[in-house]
């Protein structure tokens, strides 16, 4: 197990990070074709740099650090880009940077340790892109659907289940 900062697979998440402003300015100007493509590279670098960082041997408590920060940090501000069109609720992006800190602070990632993961957070994780991506890809491609309003309530469903998420990770917290 590595821990240098310098790997192939803390690149991918570089690669990521940068990637975050640019989407974020493509969604709030409705530059749908761009935001998409960088909203594409991001998923793409996400998938990429956990198995590139098995193969060569570069996992590491700062890599899983740096790859689900750059998660947090990509999710917070296109969610919050979308927020500003009212295209999900505006709490959503305060919710995901909030549990993300969360969860660091709880695994002790910041002495590092490796993160603590949950099911349920696993899940969020997966779903906050989903959510970042349904509008992003809908309006690149030109689609109606899905509407609006279902992309709302799916953001308000996702809302509760982070809200469950966090209460979760807090009681198992303060279990004895």
């Amino acid at each position: 197990m590595r821990q240098d900062f310098f790997t192939v697979a803390n690149a991918l998440s570089a690669v990521r990070l940068l990637a975050t402003p640019a989407c974020a300015w493509a969604t709030l100007t409705l530059y749908w074709p761009l935001a998409a493509g960088l909203f594409w590279l991001a998923v793409v670098t996400d998938l990429l740099d956990g198995p590139v960082a098995r193969r060569r041997g570069e996992v590491s408590p700062l890599g899983g650090l740096v790859d689900h920060a750059t998660d947090a940090f990509f999710c917070t501000v296109v969610l919050a880009a979308l927020a500003a069109l009212d295209l999900v609720p505006a709490v959503l992006p305060l919710l995901v940077a909030a549990a993300f800190l969360q969860y660091t602070l709880d695994s002790k990632a910041l002495a590092g340790k490796a993160l603590r993961t949950s099911r349920i957070g696993r899940y969020n994780g997966i779903a906050y892109f989903v959510l970042a991506g349904i509008p992003i890809t809908r309006n690149a491609l030109g689609w109606e659907w899905p509407p609006d309003g279902l992309v709302l309530v799916l953001g308000w469903l996702l809302v509760a289940s982070t809200g469950v998420s966090m209460l979760d990770r807090l009681r198992a917290l303060l279990k004895p």
